[in-house]
């Protein structure tokens, strides 16, 4: 007895021990993941003077709450925040109706090469966005739709598809066939099936895949820099460069554009972190 409470003893021992130093592993990486927000926060409030100081933050004495002041003014981000909403709403509303009937027709309809062709959509998601920025300029030049709002909404729903595409079809595996029999027998055609029997049951995968889709393209700078040219469909991350001058910048203005860009998808992923992960696990548990 003495025996087995020694062993009883030392596992627990050992137990803690690894639960402690999975908790300090946690937290260490909790932090290297926040401190960018905080140093961005930090200079924020600074006066430009400081934001080259030797230190890694800054205590401002006082507050430099001005700093938000103009950059809300002088910044456009009204205006590009708008503009940024439109883009970022077509491409959400795009990306799951697509996502939606994809997932149906590869989950559903027995055809040839569909389980190559869904391998081919999901190798999108092992493509950076980003390359394809030579050709995708190239081709947009030719159509005449550069500096316009569907230079972006095209790319940003094509490499929002395969994702889409996985979350969709991994929550329809999990929806029982049974009901798109009944509703067959009940006179419904495939895009009534689709539309007013598969989409409300699948609102935890749509709400993953808007919020997804928010988060990747709300702040996507280099193709908007890259197809954009004139102020009228530039987008919230532009505002950074109206602070931005051949001789003079302001740094510290630029952070507070950097910081009020950032809220949104902050907000979002705050409220709506439960739903995603829900979204991308609940496929793969009823499964």
């Amino acid at each position: 007895m003495v025996i087995i409470n020694n062993n009883n003893n030392i596992a627990k021992v050992k137990t803690r021990i690894t639960k402690s130093i999975i908790w300090m592993i946690m937290i260490l990486f909790a932090i290297v993941q926040f401190f960018p927000l905080v140093w961005v926060i930090n200079f924020s409030l600074t006066k430009d003077s400081q934001v080259f100081a030797s230190n890694i933050l800054v205590m401002p004495k006082p507050p430099q709450w001005g700093n938000y002041a103009l950059a809300w003014i002088n910044g456009a981000i009204l205006k590009n925040t708008l503009n940024s909403l439109m883009v970022v709403t077509v491409t959400i509303v795009l990306t799951v109706l697509i996502s939606l009937t994809l997932g149906y027709g590869f989950t559903r309809m027995r055809w040839k090469l569909s389980q190559t062709t869904l391998t081919i959509v999901l190798l999108g998601m092992m493509i950076p966005i980003h390359t394809t920025l030579l050709p995708n300029f190239l081709i947009f030049q030719k159509a005449g739709i550069l500096d316009t709002s569907l230079a972006l909404i095209i790319p940003y729903v094509a490499f929002s598809i395969p994702l889409g595409v996985f979350i969709m079809t991994g929550f329809m595996y999990s929806i029982p066939v049974a009901l798109e029999e009944a509703a067959v027998m009940d006179g419904c055609g495939v895009m009534r099936i689709i539309f007013q029997i598969v989409f409300p049951i699948t609102k935890a995968a749509t709400a993953t895949i808007c919020v997804m889709t928010f988060i990747n393209n709300w702040n996507e700078f280099i193709m908007a820099a890259t197809f954009l040219s004139s102020s009228k469909w530039k987008t919230l991350p532009f505002s950074v460069y109206e602070f931005a001058g051949q001789y003079v910048s302001r740094y510290a203005v630029q952070f507070a554009v950097m910081v009020l860009s950032a809220l949104p998808a902050l907000i979002v992923y705050a409220f709506l972190n439960e739903q995603i992960t829900k979204g991308v696990t609940f496929g793969a548990v009823k499964g």
